[in-house]
């Protein structure tokens, strides 16, 4: 069902927003200064053409760092990169993306399509910090964070 989705969606569009996101990202890169950008649009852009079976995570689901003077640069970093993202490319991809998931939604079978659209359009206007990995891993980190979030409130209050 994924390979059918998958190309069925690039087919329907999934190439067009493909290619916004690698415009922005060839933008970004540019500059020297938005390289950052330019990872995160990469890999949306991926994410755009092959939506079926991937998910996206935060960084920190994945590598585990809590907070010391390092993450909290680069996130003060991701931060401002995010919002220069936001009011570029990022609010075009975001209407283009409910736009599309609204229209996908109008019918029945179309509702996957919709589903998708609607989870790049929460992405779209806010990308760096985030990897786009397979369902089954973005599961598994999501599930590793909340335990290890379970255990510092455990003794917290113990």
């Amino acid at each position: 069902m994924r390979f059918a989705g998958n190309i069925i969606w690039f087919v329907l569009g999934g190439w067009l927003t493909a290619i916004v996101w690698l415009l922005g990202a060839a933008v970004f890169a540019a500059s020297i200064v938005g390289l950052p950008l330019t990872r995160a649009a990469i890999e949306m852009a991926k994410l755009s053409a092959w939506p079926f079976g991937k998910d996206i995570v935060h960084i920190r689901d994945l590598d585990q760092k809590g907070l010391s003077a390092t993450t909290a640069v680069t996130g003060a970093v991701g931060f401002v990169f995010n919002l220069l993202w936001a009011v570029t490319f990022g609010l075009a991809l975001f209407l283009l993306y409910v736009f599309y998931g609204v229209l996908s939604c109008l019918t029945l079978i179309g509702i996957p399509f919709g589903l998708q659209a609607f989870k790049l359009a929460g992405i779209s206007l806010w990308p760096v910090g985030r990897r786009v990995v397979t369902v089954e891993l973005a599961q598994f980190a999501r599930s590793e964070a909340a335990a290890q979030k379970l255990a510092t409130y455990r003794t917290a209050a113990a």
